[in-house]
């Protein structure tokens, strides 16, 4: 009878957890996200810029060296729907060299209908 009653909540549990609804919450104030190695690196970004068109959604991030050397940063861009779920397959991580004491602007494009917001990733 207890072997039962334990079967039944741990399916009701597991229907539970099946039920709910995944959301990762992307705000305005997340758009950016960089590891703290970067910041040592003398690296600041300001936050992606999202653009949406008819087609696609596009974004662009400026990268400022305040180093006297160039700094290597790996990057990649994470698009969202309406609903805050992350698109997949991911977009591959890129690479891009900022030199001393300059700047570079990185641009990614939603490969996927439906993106709505954009969060990029920055380290080392």
């Amino acid at each position: 009878m207890l072997r039962g009653r334990f079967a039944a909540l741990v399916m009701l549990l597991i229907l539970a957890g099946c039920s709910s609804r995944p959301a990762i919450p992307v705000s305005d104030e997340q758009t950016l996200v960089m590891e703290s190695s970067v910041l040592a690196a003398g690296i600041t970004a300001e936050p992606p810029s999202l653009t949406m068109s008819e087609i696609q959604a596009s974004a662009s991030s400026t990268l400022y060296n305040e180093r006297h050397e160039p700094v290597t940063v790996h990057y990649r861009f994470y698009w969202y729907d309406v609903r805050g779920l992350e698109m997949h397959p991911l977009e591959a991580t890129r690479t891009v060299t900022i030199p001393a004491r300059a700047s570079v602007t990185l641009y990614g494009s939603a490969n996927y209908l439906g993106a709505h917001k954009v969060r990029l990733y920055l380290y080392l």
